[in-house]
C-alpha cells in the first residue's frame, strides 16, 4: 500500500508538472503573439535617435569637404592653365600684348584660345570652360594681375596672374576660401 500511494503521488506530481509546463509554454506563446512591449519600442527608438544624431554632423562635414575638394581642383585647373599660357608666352609661341607681362588678358582668353606664332591655323585652348566656384555656385572668380598686391581684392585689369574664390566662407581648416 505504501508503494501504491507513493506511485499515485508520483503520477499526480508528474501530471501537475506537465500541466504547469504546458501552461508556462502557453503563457510564453501568448506573450510572443502580443508583440513588443512599450519599453522595448522606446529603447529601439532611443537607439535610432542616437545613431541619427551622430550621423547628421558627419554628413554635413562630408558635403563641405566635397565642396572644398571641388574648389581646390577648380583653382588648380585654372592656375595650371595660366601657367601654361605664361610658359608658351615666354617661349615666344604666343604674341605678347603691352602690359600683360606674358599672362592672359582675362579668363575668357584661356577658353577661346590663342593663335600660336609661326603655325598656320593652330589655336591653343587652355580651358574647355571656366569652372564653377562650388562655394558661390557661379563661374565668377576673383582675379589678380601681376601688378596687384598679393592680398588685393580688386583687379587691376592688366592681366590674370592668379585666381581666388569670391566666397566669404571659412574652410574646415579655419582658413578663408579666398586665401586658397
Amino acid at each position: 500500500m505504501w508503494r501504491s500511494s507513493r506511485s499515485l503521488r508520483l503520477s499526480q506530481l508528474s501530471r501537475l508538472s506537465q500541466l504547469s509546463r504546458s501552461s508556462r509554454l502557453s503563457r510564453l506563446r501568448s506573450a510572443a503573439a502580443r508583440g513588443y512591449s512599450i519599453v522595448e519600442l522606446m529603447m529601439v527608438c532611443a537607439v535610432i535617435l542616437v545613431l541619427t544624431a551622430a550621423l547628421v554632423p558627419v554628413s554635413k562635414f562630408h558635403l563641405q569637404r566635397q565642396k572644398e575638394l571641388e574648389l581646390k581642383e577648380a583653382l588648380r585647373t585654372m592656375r595650371n592653365a595660366i601657367d601654361d599660357y605664361k610658359r608658351l608666352s615666354d617661349q615666344g609661341l604666343i604674341p605678347l600684348t603691352l602690359g600683360a607681362e606674358g599672362y592672359p588678358k582675362d579668363l575668357e582668353t584661356l577658353v577661346k584660345g590663342v593663335d600660336l606664332v609661326g603655325q598656320i591655323r593652330k589655336k591653343r585652348r587652355f580651358l574647355r570652360r571656366i569652372p564653377v566656384d562650388p562655394m558661390t555656385e557661379t563661374a565668377d572668380w576673383g582675379l589678380r594681375s601681376l601688378q596687384d598686391e598679393p592680398d588685393s581684392t580688386s583687379w587691376g585689369r592688366q592681366n590674370v596672374y592668379d585666381v581666388y574664390s569670391l566666397s566669404t566662407g571659412t574652410g574646415l581648416d579655419k582658413t578663408k576660401y579666398r586665401d586658397w
